[in-house]
């Protein structure tokens, strides 16, 4: 016997008029699976599986529907989670969450990306849709100096590296600066938690807990508890580009190949010619226990991308106040600068994305075995490249269409340069080892690493 449970908007899409709300219903009749499985990963805040089968079996029975009151618009639960309710009554940070979705997915989507209104096949065209997106969704404040400290990390953690990212957000929280994540658990939540008590102890009121994602992350990662500021972005590259345009600087905690994507994707667009002047404060951290692991990566970059890209970020270990004071000292720099150009605190204009950081990525197997992974690409075009790989390896771990295309098709094949092979699979298998794949279960390697020598052997 099914329950169902009717909704109503307090905030986002509250006032809309007959002909927006039959808009909204047609579109959600073709988007259907997609919104459900975003909203059932809403309603599930705060799980800790990260495996879009499971989530997909504890709630087939789940469904939501669109109806429509003279009032406004009206959501219809059937088979919801009982950890969204308490007393009967839906959690209020779950319903903003919840119809965040449906501003983002349909809404956004319908009015801003299918009218065509810019040209998604140009540089500036995508960055004024993501723009626009980033406004529709009420996150650009044009009336706060920069304070924004967006933080990546791993989703899948262990408790010693959760406490550290919890200390730095405690930190950050402390100095007046807001937090921006991909809203997911682990190093995702830690900074927003440890946040909540800094700012707390200033009697901030207004601190901010962005969290940025897009429908395939949100999908099988649902957003933490702590998140008041929800924004899904159409694919990865626009989420990672909101990010960078958003942020004043960013902190990055040790992670999976999600992590190490990000990392790539960012290093890329500093390391380019005409963003070589423009402050960009970005600090690799962790426990002492991670430190390894952490040179590890530096070394990864040092070794494909060389000391200039080493040179855009610091490396520090197991300083937790010391992070705080770099980034609150970086970010001071941020606003000189920003005054100095005339650009705006709360959209990096100034910022140049190259068109290949910017293109959505569809990690076939042909487009991953086709990467080239070689010294022969320039420096940035092999960031973008080593980005897509991780991308891709992130997709046969935790997106839907991912998982299927490795059922089907065996492990990614990928190959270039020894030297880079090599290095690449070091920090692969020292994420598998540190179980950083997977937040449960035994990990099956979704990918294959050959060098480009071995490939014409194997030709022969």
């Amino acid at each position: 016997m099914s329950s169902y449970e009717l909704i109503h908007p307090k905030t986002h899409l509250r006032v809309l008029s007959r002909y927006e709300i039959q808009q909204l219903r047609d579109v959600s009749s073709q988007e259907h699976d997609l919104v459900r499985r975003c909203c059932y990963a809403v309603l599930n805040a705060g799980s800790q599986s990260d495996s879009y089968i499971d989530m997909e079996a504890a709630y087939q029975p789940f469904d939501i529907h669109f109806e429509q009151e003279d009032r406004g618009l009206v959501l219809r639960l059937v088979n919801p989670p009982p950890s969204a309710f308490v007393d009967n009554d839906i959690i209020r940070g779950v319903r903003e969450q919840l119809f965040s979705v449906l501003r983002d997915v349909l809404y956004a989507q319908d009015s801003i990306i299918k009218p065509q209104r810019f040209d998604l096949n140009d540089s500036d065209g995508i960055t004024n849709a993501i723009f626009h997106l980033l406004r529709n969704a009420d996150v650009l404040c044009a009336d706060r100096l920069p304070n924004l400290v967006v933080c990546w990390g791993g989703h899948s953690i262990p408790r010693n590296e959760y406490k550290y990212c919890k200390e730095v957000g405690y930190h950050l929280g402390l100095r007046g600066l807001d937090i921006g994540t991909g809203c997911g658990p682990g190093a995702m939540k830690g900074p927003m938690k440890g946040a909540t008590i800094g700012h707390a102890k200033q009697h901030n009121r207004d601190g901010r807990y962005i969290g940025i994602t897009e429908p395939g992350i949100i999908a099988t990662e649902a957003p933490n508890p702590i998140v008041n500021e929800l924004v899904i972005l159409p694919d990865i590259e626009k989420r990672l580009e909101a990010f960078v345009r958003m942020a004043h600087g960013i902190v990055i905690f040790p992670g999976g190949p999600g992590t190490a994507e990000e990392l790539l994707y960012l290093l890329g667009i500093l390391t380019h010619p005409k963003n070589i002047t423009l402050p960009f404060p970005v600090i690799i951290t962790g426990p002492e226990e991670s430190g390894d692991y952490l040179r590890a990566i530096d070394r990864f970059i040092g070794t494909t991308l060389g000391a200039p890209a080493q040179a855009r970020y610091q490396l520090i270990i197991n300083d937790a106040q010391a992070v705080a004071q770099a980034m609150k000292t970086g970010i001071h720099s941020v606003q000189l600068w920003r005054q100095q150009q005339k650009d705006a605190y709360f959209f990096n204009w100034s910022l140049h994305i190259p068109a290949e950081f910017q293109h959505p990525f569809d990690p076939t197997h042909k487009a991953m075995s086709a990467l080239n992974l070689s010294f022969d690409a320039p420096g940035h075009q092999l960031a973008a490249d080593l980005r897509r790989a991780f991308s891709g390896i992130v997709a046969g771990n935790v997106k839907a269409a991912g998982i299927q295309r490795v059922q089907e098709h065996g492990p990614y094949q990928l190959q270039g340069d020894p030297k880079i092979m090599e290095e690449m699979n070091a920090l692969l298998a020292h994420m598998v080892a540190s179980g950083r794949m997977k937040m449960t279960g035994e990990y099956t390697p979704c990918y294959e690493i050959t060098t480009a020598d071995d490939a014409v052997q194997n030709d022969r």
